[in-house]
């Protein structure tokens, strides 16, 4: 499947599922997708694609095959690119065979954050935090996004760590998410996995 026919298949994927949303008929915010439970947390991996709409996927690894569980919209960094200094804006990239790992998972609810941007110091985590091992940089994370949701719409924004709606980062936590699970971050220029391929073909077959 060339890149043109995933980027329709994908379009087409919240047909087949079971679409949840805390939001407001009025409320046009990006919404998740829930596929499936996963039958065992520690066998899931995060996929986070920086092409826009910016997701982050979260698949299970069964036997031999790998299959999708859900989809979420992200907000990543504003400026576009692998990370390379301290203050850049940009969000790390990681690669199959080397990818980054949550290490902790943080109640964040009373976190809060200055964005520079005359609010001053406000929440901005949302409930939980959770920790990326991203060598040669700190304070990565998948996090929610008090006082930000409107980013979600943009899908760029952060400073450099992978922001999703506040309900979106708990139930994420609550149904998906572990210490230890791989966390890949796609360039923008990077082709799908194999996996996400194959994953895309299954509900087109619908």
């Amino acid at each position: 499947m060339n890149r043109a026919k995933l980027l329709i298949t994908s379009a087409l994927l919240p047909l087949f599922a079971v679409q949840v949303s805390a939001q407001s008929v009025t409320d046009s915010l990006p919404q998740r997708t829930v596929y499936a439970e996963a039958q065992n947390k520690e066998n899931c991996v995060f996929v986070v694609s920086k092409v826009h709409p910016e997701h982050l996927n979260v698949y299970e690894v069964m036997d031999a095959d790998t299959l999708l569980r859900a989809s979420y919209p992200v907000c990543i960094a504003i400026n576009r690119g692998q990370k390379e200094r301290s203050g850049d804006c940009k969000t790390p990239e990681s690669y199959p065979g080397k990818p980054f790992r949550i290490t902790q998972i943080q109640d964040a609810s009373a976190w809060e954050h200055d964005f520079g941007d005359g609010r001053g110091s406000i929440p901005a985590y949302g409930h939980w935090f959770m920790r990326l091992e991203t060598p040669g940089f700190s304070g990565i994370g998948i996090h929610g996004s008090t006082n930000n949701r409107e980013s979600l719409r943009v899908g760029r924004g952060s400073e450099g760590c992978i922001r999703l709606l506040d309900e979106d980062i708990i139930h994420l936590k609550e149904h998906y998410a572990t210490v230890g699970i791989p966390v890949i971050i796609l360039p923008e220029d990077f082709p799908p996995l194999p996996f996400e391929l194959r994953a895309a073909e299954r509900i087109s077959d619908f």
